[in-house]
């Protein structure tokens, strides 16, 4: 995929604003993102809003009404865009058994909805087929597997606290609550952790100065716990001793266990005993809002309650924005009977709040509690990353790390077996 052009801070066409002062938390101070992990994607473009949803059941009754309706009504259902009709030929998506035959003859089962990152912390439900994803990059699907880790951009805000950065097992769509597009950089660029997506020499670098023990997943830990924003994009400040290194190591290994959720073997996020969240009152079939007590540190959906919720989570935000209630504004839209104004797929959806959603929230509180105590930690190694001497571009040119290649930012040839293409074809790739 094309590099450093407005890349990682913003979309295409964003002005370079001049750099920030030191301290600022927008220092440019250090090698780009971009720079030392060349290979991003750009965000995922579905061209319907019905294949992803936050519940599984949605999908698949929306799949079941589509492929059961005939003629003008089913054109519409559909959604066509300039990308994608029902008379559409694509490829399968890289490692999945969908249907390739033009979608206006579908009338087979729903394939399995599949867990993706709908922005940061969100976990969602897409419908993985090609034939219904205007923008699907095959190029991550190709390489999503057991060994994977993809790291996210936010999208920058100036002046905003919030993380930069979060990673996922999930499949990302990219999506970014500033508004502008993020981009998605997986950290091995084959499939089975094999080839990393680092910036080619920075490895044998990297450990002449901190020591064998540096990995790909070492940096891309370091890269979690020390990427600040900036307008050039995020930077990665590299520090001069080696017990630093190990500190933000230590420190971004921590984000990482957390962001995994439990999945890969990791622990799952859990707070001391004393402040785990639990459902006070339940919640109702349609919550129609939510707000955060902070005397009682509970939060309110409708005339539910959850507590303890602490006030680092309520107050958790990325981009500008409050995870919290985007994560509620999202299912609230999409929960209870279907407005007059509705229409189309969309409209089929929960008629009451899924219990499954109560316990996700009760995880994402969990999640963000502990993540905003880890904030201190992070502004504590940023300040001390600002104030001593570092490894900048200039370090990096002068041993032939920089510039990057073209070939590092584009994604590798990965196939070593056949793809199916558009009506049961081979896939000529």
């Amino acid at each position: 995929m094309p590099g450093k052009a407005a890349g990682a801070a913003g979309g295409e066409g964003d002005t370079v604003a001049a750099p920030a002062a030191a301290g600022s938390g927008e220092d440019p101070r250090g090698p780009l993102l971009d720079d030392l992990m060349p290979w991003s994607v750009r965000p995922l473009r579905t061209g319907r809003a019905w294949v992803t949803a936050p519940d599984a059941a949605s999908l698949r009754a929306r799949w079941d009404r589509l492929v059961r309706a005939s003629g003008e009504e089913r054109e519409r259902l559909f959604a066509p865009t300039r990308a994608r009709t029902q008379q559409s030929a694509v490829a399968a998506l890289p490692g999945r058994s969908g249907a390739t035959g033009r979608f206006a003859r579908e009338s087979g089962p729903c394939p399995e909805p599949v867990r993706v990152l709908h922005g940061p912390y969100d976990e969602q439900w897409l419908l993985p087929d090609h034939r219904l994803i205007d923008v699907a990059r095959p190029e991550l699907w190709r390489v999503a597997d057991d060994h994977q880790l993809f790291l996210v951009e936010h999208g920058r805000v100036p002046h905003d606290p919030g993380p930069a950065l979060s990673v996922t097992t999930l499949l990302p769509d990219g999506y970014s609550p500033a508004g502008r597009p993020g981009r998605v950089r997986p950290l091995y660029r084959r499939p089975g952790g094999l080839e990393p997506n680092l910036a080619p020499g920075l490895l044998p670098v990297l450990r002449a100065r901190y020591g064998d023990a540096v990995t790909a997943e070492s940096v891309l830990a370091w890269i979690l716990a020390a990427a600040r924003p900036s307008p050039a994009g995020c930077v990665v400040p590299l520090p001069a001793d080696a017990a630093r290194w190990a500190e933000g190591v230590e420190l971004g290994r921590e984000l990482l266990r957390l962001q995994l959720r439990g999945a890969r073997g990791a622990e799952r996020p859990r707070l001391p005993g004393g402040q785990r969240p639990y459902v006070r009152a339940a919640v109702p079939p349609v919550p129609a809002s939510l707000s955060y007590e902070p005397e009682e540190r509970v939060l309110v959906l409708g005339t539910g309650r959850v507590a303890p919720v602490p006030a680092g989570a309520w107050e958790f935000r990325v981009s500008g924005v409050r995870v919290l209630d985007l994560w509620f504004d999202r299912r609230a839209a999409v929960c209870g009977a279907p407005g007059a104004d509705a229409a189309g797929l969309e409209a089929v959806r929960p008629r009451a709040w899924p219990q499954e959603w109560t316990s996700e929230l009760l995880d994402l509180v969990t999640l963000l509690a502990l993540l905003a105590g880890l904030r201190p930690r992070q502004e504590e190694l940023a300040g001390a990353l600002a104030a001593g001497p570092g490894t900048g571009e200039d370090e990096l040119r002068a041993a032939g790390v920089l510039p990057v290649g073209e070939a590092a930012r584009r994604p590798a040839s990965v196939l070593d077996h056949q793809e199916e293409g558009p009506d049961g074809q081979f896939a000529l790739l």
